[in-house]
């Protein structure tokens, strides 16, 4: 099973739009993913789900984490890195079922001029602790806004050449 992560929780972002443009492609060359939006987290996430607790609320998505073989995490940039959010998804989730062994794609985002190139690297440092083989090819996607147009579709023909390949890629992984 294959999971596409929007890695923040907030509504009407680029981050789960650009989610939904790569579940549309992965799609098209005949995969079915899922999108799990961190908007979906339960709101007491931080009091109900860490250190070994887990609530009714959380449990559905254990369940989806558990059985995801490879996972695509869009990751927005957030002051230099990415969602403190991400990472208590990271945390609450069951280890080593959740992640051990299995493999993940990174693509990096942001209204500014670098994709988050930083907050991949450190996504990238957390994702080898505990074990989740990411695919070298990473995607940095700048100046988001301007990259997708109303219906959530990529517009620039490179950019959409660089996310072909590394789906391409990401199947094959």
């Amino acid at each position: 099973m294959v999971t596409i992560i929007a890695g923040t929780n907030r509504p009407g972002s680029s981050t789960l739009k650009l989610a939904n443009y790569y579940q549309k492609a992965l799609a098209k060359k005949g995969i079915e993913a899922g999108v799990l939006s961190l908007t979906e987290l339960p709101d007491t996430l931080i009091a109900s789900d860490l250190f070994g607790k887990r609530s009714e609320a959380f449990a559905p998505i254990q369940q989806r984490i558990t059985a995801t073989d490879k996972f695509i995490f869009i990751i927005p940039e957030y002051n230099g890195s990415f969602p403190g959010v991400l990472k208590v998804f990271i945390d609450a989730c069951t280890f080593p079922d959740s992640f051990y062994d299995k493999k993940a794609a990174l693509v990096g985002l942001s209204s500014g001029r670098y994709g988050n190139i930083r907050g991949i690297e450190h996504f990238t440092g957390i994702c080898n602790y505990i074990n989740l083989h990411v695919m070298p090819l990473k995607i940095h996607i700048t100046s988001v806004k301007g990259e997708i147009d109303a219906d959530g579709n990529l517009t620039n023909p490179e950019t959409i050449k660089f996310t072909d390949e590394q789906i391409d890629k990401f199947i094959k992984y």
